[in-house]
């Protein structure tokens, strides 16, 4: 019992040296992004609702007009395609997903629990009628063919409250 005791002193006592030594380092980039964020909001404070809706306006539209320029890129590339699924997947977990079934039990009594390539899923699991492969949906979107196998037919399975 001893030897553990002296593993988790030893633990511990590392942790702390590293947030000490974390503490060091970053505390001047923090106190920097402190004395900025003060900034930017007397700044945003002493502009008038006039100046701030044309700050915002413009804002908004510099981004629009980043988008149309880089609209292409963005629909091919990988790293926002990864980030666009993983926030479809943090909303899945803060789902009731009870009510997403009820949501989804007409289209399911309409496709008689069976769907294949080509039709269109809110959200759910779906599992290949040739492999057994499952496959996640998390958002509107149309079925595949099955990674596994290739087949077109899946059943869709219930959810897990």
């Amino acid at each position: 019992m001893s030897h553990q005791n002296d593993y988790f002193a030893d633990i511990y006592k590392s942790l702390n040296n590293w947030l000490v030594s974390v503490k060091a380092e970053q505390k001047p980039h923090i106190d920097e992004f402190i004395k900025q964020a003060k900034l930017y909001a007397n700044a945003a404070e002493a502009m008038s609702e006039e100046k701030l809706k044309q700050f915002t306006d413009n804002l908004k539209y510099d981004l629009h007009d980043f988008y149309q320029l880089n609209r292409s890129q963005a629909k091919h590339s990988l790293y926002l395609g990864l980030l666009n699924e993983s926030l479809w997947d943090t909303l899945a977990k803060l789902t009731d997903k009870s009510q997403v079934e009820w949501a989804e039990l007409i289209e399911d009594f309409n496709h008689d629990g069976l769907y294949k390539s080509g039709d269109f899923i809110g959200f759910g699991e779906l599992q290949c009628q040739q492999c057994d492969e499952k496959i996640t949906i998390l958002h509107f979107s149309e079925i595949g063919d099955c990674v596994h196998c290739g087949s077109t037919d899946f059943i869709r399975l219930p959810l897990n409250p």
